[in-house]
């Protein structure tokens, strides 16, 4: 019932053309009044008083206002109340036919005024619309640097588009900043943990290591790289909210495909039975992120499987969407817990303690990167356990052999 009221309410276009023919059916509805009762008044003051008429071939002397009766004609009252109902005749006439015809002027002016008042508020929208438009651009392409710069009048409209311009240049420089960060955080958190890695692989591997220094050196290899593992998800998440810069063509089939391959020996390990219905699904986006998105999905299934359960992924093109959904046979996983795995760091149950399932980033990653492609991800729990992940991205037709160079640049990058 509200979205239908919404849905009826009329446009501030709307409101604009009814209050413009209001004012203009207004004025002329006063107009008519007032011209219905001047012209009544001056009626009434131009008619001439019976007795001073005389009947034809009557004569009455000088300065007298009697009417002399001739006999076999007509008495001076008869004449009076003809010439008394004439009148009103007349007058009845004319004031029926001022409001007759001043209505029907009325309405053709009110029907103008109603077309006049849609132009009128569509030119007053106009910089209204412009807004608009420079937002939906924006949006659609991610371009910060594009502003308004409305010229007009010291108005309303000017400061809502001076307004808008200030907030685009505050945006552009908090994504630079937001930029800037994440490539200088890359560089400063990576290579000391490299350096790390490097210096206790060294360490490990010295002929006089003892097996106490083995054994720790292994236990702070695997803390190592899930500390790697946690940065270059931060990373990732962060870069994935930004704007898409790089689309290029490509398949969700080639790229399932391609990491299913990588996917395979810690499938294989354990025991988990990989279903592929691989159907075409092209669409656009970075390659190395559409790559990740689906890398994340397939080792979620994987890590979040039981042993010898199974994993199917399946990619078509749908309702205008590009959609692969990735499915496992996990534990039980309630209905009002689905969207917080979508959180990062989130997990199911007590399973945060545990560091071999990654840093509850993964599912984080696939959201932020769809929706940096203009897409959407939904999950559903199946009746048996484990969940279904359905990530879809914009259609696109594809082109005769425009799908492999993204696919060999995704594969080339991982």
């Amino acid at each position: 019932m509200t979205r239908l009221a919404e849905r009826l309410r009329p446009t501030i276009r709307m409101r604009l053309t009814l209050l413009y023919t209001g004012l203009f059916v207004g004025t002329g509805i006063v107009l008519l009044g007032l011209t219905y009762l001047l012209v009544q008044n001056n009626l009434q003051r131009q008619a001439e008083p019976p007795d001073r008429l005389f009947t034809a071939g009557t004569e009455a002397p000088a300065g007298s206002s009697r009417v002399v009766a001739v006999p076999g004609e007509p008495s001076r009252a008869d004449v009076q109340r003809v010439l008394v109902a004439g009148r009103e005749d007349y007058q009845r006439e004319t004031l029926n036919a001022l409001l007759t015809q001043g209505g029907i002027a009325l309405g053709l002016v009110g029907a103008a005024g109603l077309g006049f008042g849609w132009l009128l508020a569509d030119r007053a929208l106009r910089p209204v619309h412009a807004i608009t438009d420079t937002a939906r651009r924006v949006a659609r392409s991610h371009d910060l640097t594009e502003r308004i710069a409305y010229e007009g009048p010291r108005d309303d409209v000017k400061e809502l588009a001076d307004t808008f311009d200030t907030m685009l240049g505050r945006l552009a420089r908090a994504f630079d900043g937001q930029r800037r960060f994440v490539a200088n955080a890359s560089h400063e958190l990576r290579t000391p943990l490299a350096i790390n890695r490097t210096l206790i692989d060294v360490a490990v591997r010295r002929p006089d290591a003892t097996d106490d220094v083995k054994r720790l050196g292994e236990s702070l290899l695997v803390v190592n790289g899930r500390h790697e593992r946690l940065i270059d998800g931060l990373l990732t998440l962060a870069g994935t909210e930004n704007a898409v810069a790089d689309a290029a063509p490509l398949d969700l089939a080639d790229v399932a495909g391609h990491v299913l391959e990588q996917a395979g020996p810690e499938a294989r390990a354990r025991g988990v039975t990989t279903d592929r219905r691989l159907g075409p699904a092209p669409t656009s986006g970075d390659p190395v992120l559409v790559e990740r998105l689906v890398q994340n999905l397939v080792e979620n299934a994987i890590r979040h499987n039981h042993d010898g359960g199974g994993l199917s992924v399946t990619t078509r093109g749908r309702d205008g969407w590009a959609e692969i959904a990735v499915a496992n046979t996990g534990p039980v996983v309630p209905g009002y817990e689905v969207e917080t795995i979508f959180e990062p760091f989130r997990r199911l149950g007590n399973d945060r303690v545990r560091s071999d399932r990654g840093a509850g980033l993964g599912l984080s990653i696939v959201r932020a990167t769809a929706t940096a492609h203009g897409g959407t991800v939904t999950a559903s729990p199946r009746p048996g356990g484990g969940l279904t992940v359905t990530v879809r991205l914009p259609f696109r037709t594809p082109a005769a052999g425009d799908a492999a160079p993204g696919l060999k640049d995704a594969a080339r990058s991982g």
